[in-house]
Protein backbone atom coordinates (compact mmCIF):
# COMPACT_ATOMS: atom_id res chain seq x y z
CA UNK A 1 0.00 0.00 0.00
CA UNK A 2 1.37 3.34 -0.61
CA UNK A 3 1.62 6.02 2.05
CA UNK A 4 0.45 9.14 1.58
CA UNK A 5 3.02 11.14 0.03
CA UNK A 6 3.57 8.77 -2.70
CA UNK A 7 -0.24 8.99 -3.34
CA UNK A 8 -0.26 12.39 -3.46
CA UNK A 9 3.00 12.45 -5.75
CA UNK A 10 1.01 9.80 -7.71
CA UNK A 11 -2.11 11.89 -8.41
CA UNK A 12 -0.47 14.97 -8.91
CA UNK A 13 1.40 13.08 -11.64
CA UNK A 14 -1.64 11.16 -13.11
CA UNK A 15 -3.85 14.46 -13.38
CA UNK A 16 -0.68 17.17 -14.40
CA UNK A 17 1.56 14.69 -16.44
CA UNK A 18 -1.53 12.51 -18.00
CA UNK A 19 0.66 9.59 -16.06
CA UNK A 20 -2.23 6.74 -17.86
CA UNK A 21 -2.79 3.04 -16.37
CA UNK A 22 -0.96 3.61 -13.22
CA UNK A 23 -2.29 5.37 -10.77
CA UNK A 24 -5.92 3.97 -11.88
CA UNK A 25 -6.25 1.19 -9.27
CA UNK A 26 -5.35 3.72 -6.50
CA UNK A 27 -9.06 5.81 -7.32
CA UNK A 28 -12.13 5.11 -5.53
CA UNK A 29 -14.04 5.78 -8.67
CA UNK A 30 -17.94 5.52 -7.14
CA UNK A 31 -19.55 4.70 -9.80
CA UNK A 32 -17.06 5.05 -12.92
CA UNK A 33 -13.45 3.76 -13.84
CA UNK A 34 -10.51 5.17 -12.21
CA UNK A 35 -9.29 6.21 -16.00
CA UNK A 36 -12.84 8.12 -16.55
CA UNK A 37 -12.48 9.71 -12.87
CA UNK A 38 -9.14 10.98 -13.59
CA UNK A 39 -10.02 12.44 -16.70
CA UNK A 40 -12.86 14.26 -15.04
CA UNK A 41 -9.70 16.01 -12.60
CA UNK A 42 -7.22 16.56 -15.75
CA UNK A 43 -10.67 18.38 -17.47
CA UNK A 44 -10.80 20.72 -14.46
CA UNK A 45 -7.46 21.02 -14.27
CA UNK A 46 -6.70 22.29 -17.86
CA UNK A 47 -10.02 24.35 -17.06
CA UNK A 48 -8.50 26.26 -14.24
CA UNK A 49 -5.21 26.88 -15.55
CA UNK A 50 -6.40 27.41 -19.10
CA UNK A 51 -8.37 29.77 -16.74
CA UNK A 52 -5.18 31.30 -14.99
CA UNK A 53 -3.38 31.48 -18.42
CA UNK A 54 -6.22 33.91 -19.34
CA UNK A 55 -6.59 35.98 -16.50
CA UNK A 56 -2.81 36.98 -17.11
CA UNK A 57 -2.10 37.20 -20.85
CA UNK A 58 -5.91 39.02 -21.54
CA UNK A 59 -3.83 41.01 -24.87
CA UNK A 60 -1.86 38.09 -26.08
CA UNK A 61 -5.56 36.05 -26.17
CA UNK A 62 -7.69 39.13 -28.18
CA UNK A 63 -4.67 38.87 -29.95
CA UNK A 64 -4.56 36.04 -31.52
CA UNK A 65 -8.33 34.82 -31.15
CA UNK A 66 -10.15 32.90 -28.49
CA UNK A 67 -9.93 29.36 -30.36
CA UNK A 68 -6.01 29.90 -30.87
CA UNK A 69 -5.41 31.00 -27.13
CA UNK A 70 -7.24 27.69 -25.77
CA UNK A 71 -5.00 25.54 -28.18
CA UNK A 72 -1.67 27.63 -27.28
CA UNK A 73 -2.38 27.22 -24.01
CA UNK A 74 -3.38 23.15 -23.91
CA UNK A 75 -0.18 22.83 -25.60
CA UNK A 76 1.63 24.93 -23.15
CA UNK A 77 0.00 22.98 -20.21
CA UNK A 78 1.51 19.88 -21.07
CA UNK A 79 4.75 20.46 -21.62
CA UNK A 80 4.94 23.42 -18.50
CA UNK A 81 2.39 21.77 -15.76
CA UNK A 82 1.61 23.83 -12.54
CA UNK A 83 4.48 23.33 -9.73
CA UNK A 84 2.93 25.26 -7.32
CA UNK A 85 -0.07 25.70 -5.41
CA UNK A 86 -0.21 29.20 -5.99
CA UNK A 87 -1.86 30.30 -9.32
CA UNK A 88 -0.20 33.49 -9.56
CA UNK A 89 3.01 31.67 -10.26
CA UNK A 90 1.46 30.12 -13.07
CA UNK A 91 2.34 31.33 -16.40
CA UNK A 92 6.07 32.08 -16.73
CA UNK A 93 7.45 30.40 -19.54
CA UNK A 94 4.06 31.33 -21.33
CA UNK A 95 6.57 34.27 -23.47
CA UNK A 96 9.60 32.28 -24.44
CA UNK A 97 6.81 29.17 -25.28
CA UNK A 98 5.12 31.56 -27.75
CA UNK A 99 8.82 31.67 -29.14
CA UNK A 100 9.08 28.77 -30.40
CA UNK A 101 5.21 27.73 -31.04
CA UNK A 102 4.88 27.43 -34.24
CA UNK A 103 1.57 28.02 -35.32
CA UNK A 104 2.99 31.59 -33.87
CA UNK A 105 5.80 31.92 -36.50
CA UNK A 106 4.65 34.55 -38.13
CA UNK A 107 3.51 36.99 -35.20
CA UNK A 108 6.70 37.81 -33.94
CA UNK A 109 5.79 40.87 -31.56
CA UNK A 110 3.56 38.14 -30.16
CA UNK A 111 6.35 36.81 -27.32
CA UNK A 112 7.33 40.51 -26.25
CA UNK A 113 3.70 41.11 -25.76
CA UNK A 114 3.09 38.08 -23.45
CA UNK A 115 6.53 39.53 -22.02
CA UNK A 116 4.84 42.81 -21.20
CA UNK A 117 1.75 41.07 -19.44
CA UNK A 118 3.57 38.98 -17.38
CA UNK A 119 5.87 41.82 -15.78
CA UNK A 120 2.29 43.85 -15.73
CA UNK A 121 1.28 40.70 -13.34
CA UNK A 122 4.32 40.20 -11.70
CA UNK A 123 4.21 44.01 -10.69
CA UNK A 124 0.55 44.11 -9.63
CA UNK A 125 1.27 41.33 -7.28
CA UNK A 126 5.08 42.08 -5.73
CA UNK A 127 5.62 42.94 -2.42
CA UNK A 128 5.68 46.72 -1.18
CA UNK A 129 8.71 48.44 0.23
CA UNK A 130 9.82 51.32 2.42
CA UNK A 131 11.08 53.95 0.56
CA UNK A 132 15.10 54.54 0.21
CA UNK A 133 16.64 56.29 3.26
CA UNK A 134 18.12 59.69 1.39
CA UNK A 135 19.82 60.30 4.84
CA UNK A 136 21.45 57.06 5.23
CA UNK A 137 22.36 57.74 1.43
CA UNK A 138 24.14 60.90 1.84
CA UNK A 139 25.96 59.65 5.07
CA UNK A 140 28.05 56.90 2.53
CA UNK A 141 31.18 58.59 1.99
CA UNK A 142 31.99 60.15 -1.04
CA UNK A 143 34.83 58.45 -2.22
CA UNK A 144 32.87 54.70 -1.74
CA UNK A 145 29.67 56.16 -3.68
CA UNK A 146 31.09 54.53 -6.94
CA UNK A 147 31.02 51.33 -4.97
CA UNK A 148 27.70 51.41 -4.09
CA UNK A 149 24.85 48.78 -5.28
CA UNK A 150 21.21 49.74 -5.59
CA UNK A 151 17.94 48.18 -5.80
CA UNK A 152 14.67 48.62 -7.84
CA UNK A 153 11.37 48.36 -6.15
CA UNK A 154 10.04 44.62 -5.96
CA UNK A 155 7.25 46.31 -7.94
CA UNK A 156 9.22 47.25 -10.74
CA UNK A 157 10.43 45.46 -14.35
CA UNK A 158 12.06 46.58 -17.09
CA UNK A 159 11.10 45.49 -20.36
CA UNK A 160 12.80 46.11 -23.84
CA UNK A 161 11.24 44.76 -27.49
CA UNK A 162 12.33 45.85 -30.95
CA UNK A 163 8.55 46.30 -31.23
CA UNK A 164 5.93 48.80 -30.20
CA UNK A 165 4.59 46.74 -27.68
CA UNK A 166 2.86 49.29 -25.36
CA UNK A 167 1.00 50.44 -28.47
CA UNK A 168 -0.31 46.57 -29.19
CA UNK A 169 -1.17 46.54 -25.53
CA UNK A 170 -2.50 49.93 -25.38
CA UNK A 171 -5.21 49.55 -28.43
CA UNK A 172 -6.36 46.35 -27.44
CA UNK A 173 -7.89 47.27 -23.87
CA UNK A 174 -11.59 47.42 -23.54
CA UNK A 175 -11.55 51.55 -22.76
CA UNK A 176 -9.83 51.83 -25.87
CA UNK A 177 -12.06 54.07 -28.36
CA UNK A 178 -9.27 56.02 -30.62
CA UNK A 179 -7.15 54.74 -33.61
CA UNK A 180 -6.62 50.89 -33.51
CA UNK A 181 -3.92 50.62 -36.12
CA UNK A 182 -0.26 49.75 -35.27
CA UNK A 183 2.68 50.24 -37.26
CA UNK A 184 5.78 47.44 -36.43
CA UNK A 185 7.24 49.59 -38.45
CA UNK A 186 7.49 52.49 -35.82
CA UNK A 187 10.16 50.60 -33.77
CA UNK A 188 11.02 49.42 -30.31
CA UNK A 189 10.21 50.61 -26.71
CA UNK A 190 12.29 50.58 -23.77
CA UNK A 191 10.00 50.45 -20.91
CA UNK A 192 10.14 50.51 -16.78
CA UNK A 193 6.99 49.26 -15.57
CA UNK A 194 6.18 50.01 -11.97
CA UNK A 195 2.91 49.75 -9.69
CA UNK A 196 2.12 53.24 -7.66
CA UNK A 197 0.94 54.14 -4.41
CA UNK A 198 -2.83 54.01 -5.96
CA UNK A 199 -1.97 50.32 -6.86
CA UNK A 200 -2.08 51.86 -10.88
CA UNK A 201 -0.11 50.27 -12.62
CA UNK A 202 2.69 52.67 -14.93
CA UNK A 203 3.89 52.04 -18.02
CA UNK A 204 7.20 54.93 -18.47
CA UNK A 205 9.01 55.01 -21.34
CA UNK A 206 12.71 55.30 -21.71
CA UNK A 207 15.37 57.18 -23.12
CA UNK A 208 18.73 55.66 -23.65
CA UNK A 209 20.58 56.09 -21.13
CA UNK A 210 18.17 55.87 -18.56
CA UNK A 211 16.93 52.62 -19.33
CA UNK A 212 21.20 51.35 -19.70
CA UNK A 213 21.58 53.00 -15.74
CA UNK A 214 18.40 50.86 -14.16
CA UNK A 215 19.11 47.44 -16.45
CA UNK A 216 22.77 47.90 -14.74
CA UNK A 217 21.67 48.47 -11.02
CA UNK A 218 18.77 45.97 -11.48
CA UNK A 219 21.39 43.66 -12.53
CA UNK A 220 23.59 44.25 -9.77
CA UNK A 221 26.11 46.42 -11.14
CA UNK A 222 27.87 48.54 -8.73
CA UNK A 223 27.00 52.66 -8.94
CA UNK A 224 30.38 53.59 -11.22
CA UNK A 225 30.05 50.84 -13.92
CA UNK A 226 26.37 51.64 -13.91
CA UNK A 227 26.47 55.18 -14.71
CA UNK A 228 29.58 54.37 -17.22
CA UNK A 229 26.95 52.37 -19.53
CA UNK A 230 24.39 55.38 -19.00
CA UNK A 231 26.76 58.14 -20.08
CA UNK A 232 28.24 55.70 -22.94
CA UNK A 233 24.71 55.08 -24.52
CA UNK A 234 23.52 58.66 -23.98
CA UNK A 235 26.85 61.30 -23.50
CA UNK A 236 24.30 63.94 -23.02
CA UNK A 237 22.25 62.24 -19.94
CA UNK A 238 21.59 64.38 -17.05
CA UNK A 239 23.02 61.85 -14.55
CA UNK A 240 22.39 63.34 -11.54
CA UNK A 241 18.27 64.44 -12.39
CA UNK A 242 18.10 60.88 -13.59
CA UNK A 243 18.89 59.23 -10.38
CA UNK A 244 17.25 61.70 -8.02
CA UNK A 245 14.10 61.07 -10.06
CA UNK A 246 14.10 57.48 -9.58
CA UNK A 247 14.90 57.80 -5.83
CA UNK A 248 11.55 60.37 -5.37
CA UNK A 249 9.65 58.49 -7.44
CA UNK A 250 10.25 55.37 -5.35
CA UNK A 251 11.52 53.29 -7.99
CA UNK A 252 15.12 53.07 -5.85
CA UNK A 253 14.20 52.15 -2.89
CA UNK A 254 17.60 50.48 -1.08
CA UNK A 255 21.17 50.02 -1.54
CA UNK A 256 24.49 48.43 0.81
CA UNK A 257 27.91 49.22 0.35
CA UNK A 258 29.50 46.03 -0.03
CA UNK A 259 31.81 45.00 3.05
CA UNK A 260 30.06 47.52 5.19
Amino acid sequence: MLGLRELQLGFAAAVLDGADGVFDRHVRAAGLSGARRLQVYRNNALLSLTGALEAVYPVTRRVVGEGFFQYAAAQYIARHPSRSGDLHAFGEQFPPFLQSFVPAADLVYLPDVARLEWAYHRVFHAADHRPLDVAALARVPAERRGELRFELHPAARLLESAFPILRIWQVNQDDHDGDAAVDLSEGGVKLLIVRRENLEIEFQPLEEGEFDLLQALAGACDFATACGRAMAARPTLDLPACVQRHVSQGVLVAFHLPGS
